[in-house]
């Protein structure tokens, strides 16, 4: 035992030095964001293609069609969180790493070279459907496995610092996508072009990266935790011995990751079609935000390392209860880009508390034997029931004519969550990471 009752610090990654740890880190970091630019593409072109594979009707019916196939794609990621996660507790973190993001190669190239509903009819609707399944499938593997791989990489003094490159590769990937959008809308194609044809592209860059990415990770190095695991058990039976564990993995994300969608991939359409701004400008207005919004993730990381995992998440949880309606209600009425951009910051600068720290959080409840299981699994259904369909009820509410419904819907879950981080233990001063065998 070392000083104040914690449990002695096992030494990470004895084998690798310093700069071998960190490029491990950054490694498997770059690999999810590819796999999270494959992702959310699909969110920041949907406003040009929509119409490509709905051509029924008006632009919030068909955006609410594409919103469907989007949350159906979150419904796939339990199963991915579970095959993955099984895989990456019994063979290494390394091998489900390498295979998530070679089948997001694949629902990427296919959702390129897709025909158009009016070329080949209800297929086309169809096979974007299949494609955004094992896009779901990959993604639902990542979260668990990559938060486990730099959890274990990091040094316990600087876990939340380390773990919270998550985050920022996750926003990453989706400020890269919304680059793509505005080089493309910008600098090489009108609007038609881009409704046209052009929101193919991305995809295909998608698939390239994915590759790379692939390649890249065949070389990544095994975290010893994995490699000195008594155990490599990686099953639901086993994960149910942890019921607890698994509960608060559940309360801790249901307003997080509602927040984080709000704000995240759902604000873009907001803006367009409640604020009134252009797709141009409310790219813009998104993109800017995304940018500082992912800088902020490693200083929140790094804060956790000092005053503990649970301050952090009560300040999202206090401020997400208190702010969320108000941030909402005036921005559905803002028409000034830049009052529009403060709104939509000071909402991602709140969920910034849940988003940094999140996923070492829930690494750090688990033993070694189901960790990537325990992270994933119970993180992905959470988020294919909340987070995945935000953006389809916030649009269904719109389209009853009870918008403002939605604000409180989010607001309500968040204070759920925040009576969970009230009780949940610290986990920066008692991490499983930190404990022999697993």
């Amino acid at each position: 035992m070392g000083r104040n009752g914690r449990v002695q610090d096992m030494k990470p990654q004895a084998g690798l030095s310093l700069s071998q740890r960190i490029k491990s880190i950054l490694v498997g970091s770059s690999g999810n964001l590819v796999e999270w630019y494959d992702f959310y593409v699909y969110a920041a072109f949907s406003l040009y293609f929509a119409k490509a594979f709905f051509p029924e009707g008006n632009q919030t019916a068909q955006l609410l069609n594409t919103a469907a196939i989007f949350a159906v794609g979150f419904l796939m990621r339990p199963i991915g969180a579970w095959f993955f996660g099984r895989m990456a507790d019994r063979h290494g973190r390394r091998v489900a790493l390498t295979a998530s993001v070679l089948l997001m190669c694949f629902g990427s190239a296919l959702i390129a070279v897709t025909p158009v509903y009016a070329t080949i009819g209800v297929a086309a609707p169809i096979i974007l459907l299949c494609a955004r399944m094992i896009q779901g499938l990959s993604l639902g593997g990542e979260y668990g496995t990559s938060a486990t791989y730099l959890s274990e990489m990091a040094t316990s003094e600087h876990r939340g610092f380390y773990s919270s490159f998550q985050y920022v590769t996750l926003i990453g990937g989706q400020l890269t996508a919304m680059l793509v959008l505005i080089i493309l809308q910008k600098f090489v194609l009108t609007q038609a072009e881009l409704e046209d044809w052009g929101w193919r592209i991305p995809f295909v860059i998608g698939a390239v990266l994915a590759i790379i990415a692939f390649v890249m990770r065949r070389d990544l190095a095994e975290t010893d935790s994995f490699k000195r695991a008594k155990r490599h058990e990686g099953s639901i039976s086993a994960l149910m011995k942890h019921p607890r564990e698994v509960a608060i993995v559940v309360g801790l994300t249901l307003g997080g990751t509602l927040a984080f969608y709000t704000f995240t991939t759902y604000m873009q359409k907001f803006l367009v079609n409640t604020s009134g701004f252009s797709k141009d400008t409310a790219t813009m207005i998104s993109a800017s935000a995304l940018f500082l919004y992912m800088l902020l993730q490693p200083a929140i990381g790094a804060l956790s390392d000092v005053v503990g995992r649970r301050p952090v998440l009560i300040t999202f949880g206090v401020l997400g209860s208190l702010c969320t309606v108000p941030i909402l209600t005036t921005l559905q009425g803002v028409s000034d880009p830049l009052h529009a951009f403060f709104l939509v910051m000071a909402g991602l600068a709140i969920v910034s508390c849940y988003t940094a720290i999140n996923a070492v959080v829930k690494a750090e409840l688990f033993p070694t034997s189901v960790r990537a299981l325990g992270v994933g699994l119970p993180y992905a259904v959470t988020v294919a029931v909340f987070g995945g369909t935000a953006e389809w009820m916030a649009l269904w509410l719109k389209h009853l004519g009870n918008e403002h419904y939605f604000y409180w819907y989010v607001t309500g879950s968040i204070l759920v969550s925040l009576c969970v981080y009230a009780t949940m233990r610290d986990t920066r001063k008692d991490s499983a990471i930190d404990k022999a065998g697993g």
